[in-house]
């Protein structure tokens, strides 16, 4: 899968409306679950105990809400490369909506479409409608606009 290659506001700006693309799956294990636990200190049980998690609904432990939020960039550069920046903000989530459970050991990809790209004196503000896909499973774990700030050189 080839990365889109994004140089400047103009070039962002030919997206606008349209999918950008796709990520690769990325597995969630328990290992990865039990990490996010232990950087956030949210060690619920239905998180970490997979034999209390084994007897709960789910059938097994899921991942934080969060956990599978905070990956969301690392998809998203998989997805495009911003090029001939000095710096890229997260200025912000907008419209966040868990829909489905991540069990463990699910793979999940990033969609992305640019729904939004606004200069703001030298400064783009692109805001991405993003959904997360579980493979397998007709509901995304979760749908949101992503916003960032993209400081391009010059």
């Amino acid at each position: 899968m080839s990365k889109v290659i994004i140089n400047s506001f103009d070039e962002f700006n030919k997206y606008l409306g349209q999918n950008i693309g796709s990520s690769e799956y990325l597995p969630i294990s328990q290992d990865r679950i039990n990490k996010f636990a232990d950087a956030t200190l949210d060690h619920q049980w239905i998180h970490t105990d997979p034999e209390r998690a084994a007897k709960s609904p789910f059938g097994s432990t899921i991942a934080h809400g969060y956990l599978t939020l905070s990956i969301l960039p690392y998809l998203w550069e998989q997805i495009a490369e911003i090029r001939n920046i000095k710096m890229m903000v997260n200025y912000g989530i907008e419209s966040l909506k868990f829909a489905e459970p991540v069990l463990v050991n699910d793979e999940v990809r990033l969609h992305a479409s640019l729904e939004l790209l606004t200069d703001l004196r030298g400064i783009t503000k692109c805001v991405l409608g993003v959904k997360l896909e579980v493979k397998g499973k007709k509901k995304p774990a979760l749908k949101a606009n992503l916003v960032f700030l993209y400081h391009f050189n010059g």
